[in-house]
């Protein structure tokens, strides 16, 4: 007597191409898989009958993760159906640099299926790859956090949803990367599999409830969840705004309050000026993007509001007793 599990597996309701790019990020590709896979049958059987996916590099060859972990590949472009699949999901490299980097290798694949009306979607450090190759033209980007002021020096014409964690944008999806796939994971889910079948397995997860797209992370503040509305937003505004010429009494007129006001609030939380506390984060960021990009002085200046090199020199050694070329030459320092 054949039972349901005897039958022959359904099409699945949605069909993934997956392509890990290079030294790519182990956390927002086993998220996003693993949801996938919770998704995909009944119980915690991992069969691919309601969602199914496949791996493609543009070489038979394993791609190396960033933490040295070999992932098979199932599929080249050139062995591989694009109109059999829903999405082809992109998951960046470590690094900005290397994901541009793949552009002359990954970014012919990637136009070929943006031309057969495959939706794009891009996870991580895969955006700039996107972009580099043409295809966000007109379309809103969720990044990381970190990359923000990066991504809108190198491409200022594409718009940027700096408070998302995600994004859908018509036929492109893109992603901050990190535990945020899983929270994207499940708004594509549901769009193709119901609401019951995306929220599938976040228990096993030990996931509450998927963030809305529109999440606030309290942990990029530095003060914990009870900084109070005026500080969160002023917080916020500094991170997204280092280039774009406001000023402390601009941003304390678009959260509400006197330029005064939001002076004390910074100095009763944090023991400094709102002036002070702004110029901390850009020190952070161009520390970052010195150690962590081969850019220019000028460009990491630009990307923070310094406007040349020679102030970003001069506040950097002030801030970490050392010049950015010593900084750059001692390598990457998260």
């Amino acid at each position: 007597m054949s039972t349901a599990n005897d039958r022959p597996l359904q099409r699945p309701d949605v069909r993934l191409l997956l392509m890990p790019l290079p030294d790519f990020a182990l956390l927002p590709f086993g998220a996003f898989l693993d949801k996938l896979r919770f998704s995909a049958d009944e119980a915690d059987r991992s069969r691919q009958r309601y969602c199914a996916w496949t791996l493609m590099g543009v070489e038979s060859a394993p791609v190396v993760s960033s933490s040295g972990v070999q992932v098979t590949m199932e599929a080249t472009p050139d062995s591989v159906d694009l109109a059999a699949f829903d999405y082809l999901v992109v998951f960046g490299s470590r690094t900005v640099q290397a994901s541009l980097g793949h552009v002359h290798t990954h970014g012919p694949v990637l136009r070929q299926a943006a031309a057969r009306g495959l939706p794009l979607v891009a996870i991580d450090n895969a955006s700039f790859l996107l972009a580099e190759a043409g295809l966000l033209k007109g379309r809103r980007v969720a990044l990381h956090w970190r990359h923000v002021t990066e991504f809108r020096h190198a491409f200022p014409r594409i718009a940027v949803a700096s408070e998302q964690i995600y994004c859908f944008d018509r036929d492109r999806i893109t992603c901050a990367g990190g535990t945020a796939a899983i929270d994207m994971a499940v708004e594509l889910l549901s769009r193709h599999c119901g609401r019951e079948r995306a929220f599938k397995g976040l228990a096993d997860m030990l996931v509450d409830e998927p963030r809305h797209q529109g999440h606030h992370l309290q942990s990029m503040e530095g003060g914990g969840p009870d900084l109070g509305r005026h500080l969160v937003r002023a917080v916020a505004l500094m991170r997204t705004s280092m280039a774009d010429g406001l000023t402390v009494a601009s941003i304390a007129e678009r959260i509400g309050i006197g330029r005064r006001q939001l002076d004390r609030l910074f100095t009763e939380r944090f023991g400094h000026s709102a002036h002070n506390h702004w110029t901390a984060m850009r020190m952070e960021h161009a520390h970052w993007r010195v150690t962590h990009s081969h850019h220019s002085l000028s460009a990491i200046a630009d990307e923070v509001g310094l406007g040349n090199a020679s102030s970003l020199a001069r506040l950097f050694r002030r801030h970490y007793g050392t010049s950015p070329g010593a900084a750059r030459a001692g390598g990457p320092r998260d």
